[in-house]
């Protein structure tokens, strides 16, 4: 009997006995995430180091068109991740109908064929590119805390000049450590600790933007943003607003782990999607806030001249202590944030492993290490991939852009298309009708601005290769 024919056979006899009680109707171990615990998830995935950058978005846009594309892409985000939220379960049954373990589960059970195969490569590219990004951000304020230090103790025109090369490495090596927790639904108490993280570098970030704005007298900025001329050309105006307006909608995007996040909360009632949905308007609602919190206090404070990180970009220098507070926190939450990302990609390499091998003493063979249970597998395929983003990061020190790019192509199918395809498919949304007209009206808008946004990152990268040094650092 293979290993999967065993396994399979114990969870139905577990599910038959005295352990049923500790089994979901699918035979796995019961879930336990709430509505709390699904809140930390999405607010680790959606409020990362990029909300500091939020402030160079509106100075590119200005106080009319910034906060309102801000609170446009909230509304747009909110409305999408409800109707990808119904998806969890196939069959029209909220409660009892075929649970749907991954995004790319839910696309195949409601629309099928080339559309799955599209969504997977589309959704583990990104999930890849985040993985870079992250490890890239992570880095720059860890070299920013030496930084600040540097200046306080020699001057502020002292260039403090260092590589962020061995710092993406001790980045990597503390991921090796935590991507052994096997799946999402331990990394709970990470989520929450990297929750409280992104909340303690935003606020920072928020109280000297507003400290800096009170010694400036008044707010800074206007309505239309960073002028054409005094070094700023038309062509350098348009490229720039349109990577703002990207970069303000996808920062609030996490559609590529929403199953995965719904799939670690306990069985109903209430449905997983009602729960679900509670946790997006929660989280949705204080991203924003933050968003619009530290954008326009950040943009009040500096400008058109708004830095494009406040807190590793030294728009600020004092208090230097604050500031290293502030990136240690970054840091720690990109730690957390690499996790909640990077785990649905896991569970899917290792999942087609033991279902293409499932007799292979590797990828079965488990460790005791004192309390700890390690799998071979899973130890040397992740510290492998762990590796992978660590050295691409060095190599191309540039792949933020890379991502931004990624971030505008997966935006428009992640986060609209297939959620507003899957509900017409679930919910018999007859062709033609107004609610379809609204639906297929609301996804062509979000793919104009997919393709707006990729054309001004794809600017960047262009800018970004004219000085590109291999492991420059």
């Amino acid at each position: 009997m293979s290993t999967k024919a065993a396994a399979l056979e114990v969870s139905v006899e577990a599910g038959n006995g005295r352990d049923g009680a500790w089994l979901d109707d699918d035979g796995r171990p019961r879930r336990t995430g709430t509505v709390w615990t699904a809140s930390a998830h999405i607010i680790t995935a959606v409020i990362g180091s990029g909300v500091l950058s939020l402030a160079w978005a509106i100075a590119q846009l200005g106080w009319a068109a910034g906060p309102a594309v801000m609170l446009l892409f909230a509304f747009v985000i909110y409305y999408t991740s409800t109707l990808l939220a119904e998806c969890y379960r196939s069959g029209g049954d909220p409660v009892a109908g075929k649970r749907n373990y991954t995004y790319m589960d839910a696309v195949r059970a409601s629309l099928g064929g080339a559309k799955v195969r599209l969504c997977g490569a589309i959704q583990y590219a990104n999930l890849f590119g985040v993985a870079i990004g992250y490890t890239i951000a992570a880095s720059i304020s860890m070299l920013a805390i030496k930084r600040a230090d540097c200046f306080h103790a020699k001057g502020h025109r002292n260039p403090c000049r260092s590589s962020s090369n061995p710092y993406m490495i001790l980045f990597g090596v503390a991921e090796v450590v935590f991507s052994q927790i096997p799946d999402f639904d331990q990394i709970w108490w990470l989520s929450i600790v990297a929750a409280v993280m992104s909340f303690t570098y935003s606020a920072i970030g928020l109280a000297l933007g507003v400290m800096q704005t009170v010694a400036n007298g008044g707010f800074r900025g206007s309505l239309t943003g960073v002028a054409v001329g005094a070094g700023v050309t038309s062509a350098q105006k348009i490229f720039r607003s349109l990577q703002a307006f990207g970069n303000i909608a996808f920062a609030y995007s996490y559609a590529i782990i929403l199953i995965e996040i719904q799939d670690t909360i306990k069985a109903p009632p209430p449905s997983e999607a009602k729960v679900m949905k509670k946790a997006t308007m929660i989280s949705v609602a204080t991203t924003t806030v933050f968003y619009m919190l530290c954008g326009c206090m950040g943009y009040a404070a500096f400008g058109d001249d708004a830095p494009d990180n406040l807190l590793t970009g030294f728009g600020f220098y004092e208090p230097f202590w604050l500031l290293d507070i502030a990136n240690a926190a970054i840091v720690v939450h990109l730690v957390g944030a690499y996790q909640v990302f990077c785990q649905p990609l896991f569970a899917f390499v290792e999942k087609w492993a033991a279902a293409t091998w499932p007799d292979s003493a590797f990828i079965s063979r488990e460790v005791r290490l004192g309390p700890f249970v390690l799998s071979v597998f899973r130890l040397t395929w992740r510290t492998a991939f762990v590796a992978l983003t660590t050295v691409t990061a060095m190599l191309l020190p540039f792949f933020g852009d890379v991502v931004g790019l990624l971030g505008a192509v997966s935006f428009w199918p992640l986060t609209v298309y297939f959620p507003v395809e899957m509900y017409i498919v679930q919910h018999g949304v007859r062709r033609g009708s107004t609610r379809w007209a609204c639906l297929q009206t609301l996804s062509a808008a979000c793919l104009f601005v997919s393709v707006a946004a990729a054309a001004g990152s794809i600017a960047d990268v262009i800018d970004a290769l004219k000085v590109y040094r291999p492991f420059s650092g």
